[in-house]
C-alpha cells in the first residue's frame, strides 16, 4: 500500500511538472498594444510586416522577445509621432539593416536574397540533369549475346 501511494505521488508530482513546464511555453497574452483601436490595428499591420531581430523567423507582433517588444513600444511611439508606416519601416531598416523586413526591396544589395533560390534551383536541375545523362552511358547492354542465349536455353533445358 505504501508503495503504491508513493508511486502515485511521484507521478502526482511529476503531473504537476509538465503542467508547470506546459505553463511557460504558452504564449503569453499580450498586453493591449494601445488605447487607440485604429492605432492598434496600425501597429499590429507594420509589426507584422517586421520581422523579429531575435527570433528572426517571427513577426513583430508575434514575438515574445524582450527587444521585439521594445521595437513594438518604438513603433508605437513613431505612430504618435504620426509618422507614416514607409517612414516607420525606412526608420528601422536604418537601424537594423534589410533584415527587418520581411520583404525587402528588390535593389543590388537585395539580389541575390531575391534570386538566389532561383539560381539555386535552375543549378540543382543542371546537376541533376548531368548526373542522370552520366548514369545512362554506365548502364550495361541489356540484350544477350547469341552465346549467353544458348547457354540460358541449355540451363533451362537441364533445369526440366
Amino acid at each position: 500500500m505504501r508503495a503504491m501511494l508513493s508511486r502515485w505521488l511521484v507521478c502526482l508530482a511529476a503531473g504537476l511538472a509538465s503542467l508547470s513546464i506546459h505553463a511557460n511555453t504558452e504564449p503569453r497574452l499580450a498586453r493591449p498594444m494601445a488605447e487607440d483601436p485604429v492605432l492598434e490595428a496600425r501597429l499590429v499591420h507594420i509589426s507584422e510586416e517586421l520581422r523579429c531581430m531575435v527570433c528572426q523567423n517571427e513577426s513583430l507582433a508575434s514575438s515574445h522577445a524582450d527587444l521585439a517588444q521594445d521595437l513594438r513600444e518604438e513603433v508605437r511611439g513613431l505612430i504618435r509621432e504620426g509618422r507614416s508606416d514607409a517612414d516607420i519601416k525606412q526608420y528601422l531598416v536604418q537601424r537594423y539593416g534589410d533584415f527587418v523586413l520581411y520583404r525587402p526591396a528588390f535593389k543590388p544589395v537585395t539580389y541575390f536574397l531575391w534570386l538566389g533560390p532561383f539560381v539555386l534551383l535552375v543549378l540543382g536541375l543542371f546537376v541533376l540533369w548531368r548526373v542522370l545523362r552520366a548514369r545512362r552511358s554506365l548502364v550495361l547492354p541489356t540484350g544477350l549475346s547469341e552465346r549467353d542465349h544458348q547457354r540460358a536455353q541449355q540451363w533451362l533445358k537441364d533445369e526440366q
